[in-house]
């Protein structure tokens, strides 16, 4: 007869719930600009592909810091760079809700992405280090809870402050939040371990600057590429210079990778089969799910002039889908052969984003494209935590940090490409379809949010089919992840359950 596993006490419990505090305010952050995109295009006078760095630019900050936090929180402290990474997200929070164009708000979205990238794995961290290794399931259930939460309440709270209030309040309500969790932090975090330097100074020591430069420069460039062709409405000789440095940058990244003896992310990893499959499966899945999160709050207020409190609500069951079925997901992955989670998972995103496609219809049923994007809700629960099982399970030592490290990159750098070519489709087929915002004065999701009733009656049919009509790229995206997930993690005898010893020598003598 086996024990139950012994409760938190007190102590880890406030812990867990400090930390997850932090959690909440980066899983907040990162719903409620979809829904604030329009009101930040009218009232900043700009067009979408530019507003959308508003999203790109935080994932962007994001990418940034992912390689190097284990490193900061070696050399400095976890308890020191956790707190520097509350002050930092809490006051660019500040200076988002003050900017007075879009080029400076997506400066400080940056900056905030630098400071929101470090909070979970750092966090993590600290709790993991705060309790004996048979209680850190459940401090892990602790921190889980921004991910139930945050999606549900990140779309309300902004829908509801865009309407009463202004899109700015969205950012400026996190100084109350980010001052109360830096006290509380500062207070009850443990100083022992996890405000230590670790003895590991060369370690430490060891980072790779100039690969940092080339991701994060390939990175920016890239999506600069991909916006700038929304923009210009073709492919001009700065896209393409664009695109083509942000591309070179990349490869740079990867060669420099595979050569140096301290990488930023080994990339030699690759030769493990599945978490290559892995990297191919959320690349494009995260693609296509993260850039179709901009469609539906354009389409609720652009096509059919609702208020911002109803496309929030209308993305409530997706967030749910998404939350209750990751637990199921972290449930059964120990139990079911992943690689059959991540293809039903795959199958179900691509059904509903093509739901999505058929449902965002001029005078369709709020009702039913909720229940579509609640079967991409599902999907995508099905497919984020499975995958990453799958890719890293069969790694080994340290080998499993670094490929976390990996596909938590590669995911990000997705969602803010994906992001950025979804709002440039969705930018050309207004302009495709609807000549007459094309030319106006104004970009054409500002113009289009300014259309009188009766104007925006006339024009409901091409609007419905120009914005809908960009959920045909997340699908694309989508079907991309399916087909990595069927080549990729194709079965083999026994590879639902273990490694040959072969494939594992083959990791460790790379």
């Amino acid at each position: 007869m086996t024990t139950a596993p012994p409760a938190l006490d007190v102590r880890a419990r406030t812990i867990g719930l400090v930390l997850a505090l932090g959690g909440l305010m980066v899983t907040v952050d990162t719903t409620v600009a979809f829904v604030a995109v329009p009101a930040i295009v009218a009232d900043l006078d700009s067009t979408l592909p530019a507003v959308q760095w508003v999203t790109s630019g935080y994932l962007l900050g994001v990418v940034a810091v992912v390689p190097v936090a284990g490193w900061a929180a070696a050399r400095y402290g976890a308890r020191r760079v956790y707190l520097l990474a509350l002050g930092v997200f809490t006051g660019s929070s500040v200076l988002a809700g003050l900017a007075g164009d879009a080029g400076s708000l997506t400066a400080f979205r940056i900056l905030q992405g630098l400071g929101g990238g470090l909070l979970n794995p750092v966090g993590q961290a600290i709790a993991l280090r705060a309790v004996p290794r048979e209680v850190r399931g459940r401090m892990m259930g602790l921190l889980g809870l921004p991910v139930l939460i945050g999606p549900v309440l990140g779309p309300l709270l902004a829908g509801w402050l865009v309407d009463t209030a202004s899109w700015r309040w969205i950012f400026l309500i996190n100084l109350p939040i980010g001052a109360a969790a830096i006290l509380l932090c500062a207070r009850l975090l443990p100083t022992q371990h996890a405000d230590r330097p670790t003895a590991d100074q060369h370690q430490a020591a060891r980072i790779d600057w100039a690969g940092l430069v080339l991701v994060c420069g390939g990175a920016v460039l890239l999506v600069l590429g991909c916006t700038l062709v929304g923009e210009s409405g073709s492919v001009t000789g700065r896209t393409g210079a664009a695109l083509g440095a942000g591309l070179l940058l990349l490869v740079g990244f990867g060669a420099r990778t595979v050569r140096t003896d301290a990488p930023l992310v080994d990339l030699r990893l690759l030769r493990h089969p599945p978490l290559a499959a892995g990297l191919g499966v959320l690349g494009c899945f995260g693609a296509g799910y993260f850039g179709a999160m901009t469609v539906l709050p354009v389409y609720v207020q652009g096509v059919r002039g609702d208020p911002a409190s109803l496309a929030a609500t209308i993305t409530i069951p997706m967030a749910l889908a998404v939350g209750l079925t990751m637990q199921v997901a972290t449930r059964l992955v120990d139990r079911v052969p992943p690689r059959r989670i991540v293809l039903s998972g795959v199958t179900l995103g691509l059904l509903g984003t093509l739901a999505l496609l058929l449902a965002t219809t001029s005078g369709a049923s709020y009702p039913l494209i909720a229940a579509a994007g609640a079967v991409l809700g599902v999907g995508s629960g099905a497919t984020l935590i499975p995958t990453m099982a799958v890719a890293v399970r069969d790694l080994e030592n340290d080998d499993t940090a670094r490929g976390t490290t990996l596909l938590a990159l590669v995911q990000q750098l997705a969602g803010a490409v994906g992001g950025a070519v979804i709002a440039s489709s969705l930018t050309l087929l207004v302009a495709e379809r609807v000549p007459a915002l094309a030319t106006a004065e104004r970009d054409g999701l500002a113009a289009m949010l300014a259309l009188d009733p009766r104007s925006r009656a006339r024009l409901e049919d091409s609007l419905a089919l120009a914005v809908g009509g960009s959920y045909a790229v997340a699908a694309g995206f989508v079907a991309l992840s399916m087909l990595a997930a069927l080549v990729g993690l194709a079965a083999r005898p026994n590879e639902d359950r273990t490694q040959t010893r072969g494939q594992r020598r083959t990791i460790r003598s790379r």
